[in-house]
């Protein structure tokens, strides 16, 4: 009588019999589980810092005397950064399963709104402006997570192609907090940036400041587009099974 074999050695045997293209697919799929659970405690833990770092900020701004949540949680850089935190906390929670169309388009603009943060941070403003004295908030905030998310984008690109007219629906939320602020800052004279405030060369200046940044965020956009396009692109072709 033939000894049965062990069970290990019938998986091997049904694996070898299945050929090299199953046990390909199957070392692939644990090599992206693997990324998956590895990215989802990266994002999980980015959009901790960027929590932890706002909640600083507003302990200390109360424990000064000086906190106004109206007025901190008006400024774009806490609300992109808050936006962005939330979006990684959904996707490390939903770190099982590809996200999904929607979600992209929603992680293209987090892109977006981070970097004109960054790159507007730089060129024109200063922590102290921001209400952000703390050094290491003002860089979490401003630089750390910014960069941590457009490299998050370029490593999980979307799972389907993007189109440069779909990404002007990324200028919905800048347009409508340009329009509130200034209505607010007609209302009680305070806008969260001087390049915003009439009483800083006029509405004139203002216009000027509101098209260049407005330029700024298309040509952003579109680099997102770009850049997640050529990724997921990339992506497909190595994925895609020798035949």
């Amino acid at each position: 009588m033939k000894p049965a074999e062990p069970d290990g050695a019938r998986a091997t045997g049904s694996l070898a019999a299945a050929g090299p293209s199953a046990a390909t697919v199957i070392g692939v799929g644990f090599q992206v589980m693997d990324g998956r659970s590895a990215q989802a405690l990266v994002r999980a833990t980015s959009a901790g810092l960027v929590l932890l770092a706002i909640v600083v900020q507003v302990m200390t701004a109360i424990g000064a005397g000086s906190f106004d949540p109206t007025r901190f949680f008006a400024f774009f850089t806490v609300l992109s950064n808050l936006f962005g935190a939330a979006l990684f906390l959904v996707l490390a929670l939903r770190w099982r399963s590809a996200p999904s169309m929607s979600l992209d388009v929603l992680r293209g603009g987090s892109v977006v709104y981070l970097t004109v943060t960054f790159i507007v941070v730089i060129l024109l403003l200063s922590a102290a402006e921001l209400q952000l004295a703390i050094p290491w908030v003002d860089f979490v905030l401003h630089k750390v997570f910014p960069i941590i998310v457009v490299v998050d984008w370029l490593l999980d690109p979307p799972t389907r192609r993007l189109t440069y007219r779909g990404s002007l629906r990324w200028l919905v939320f800048p347009l409508v907090w340009v329009t509130l602020t200034l209505i607010r800052g007609a209302a009680d004279g305070w806008y969260p940036y001087p390049f915003l405030d009439p009483a800083n060369g006029g509405y004139g200046s203002v216009a000027v400041y509101f098209v260049a940044i407005l330029v700024g965020f298309l040509a952003i956009g579109a680099m997102t587009v770009a850049l997640g396009d050529a990724m997921h692109d990339r992506r497909s072709r190595t994925r895609r099974p020798a035949s």
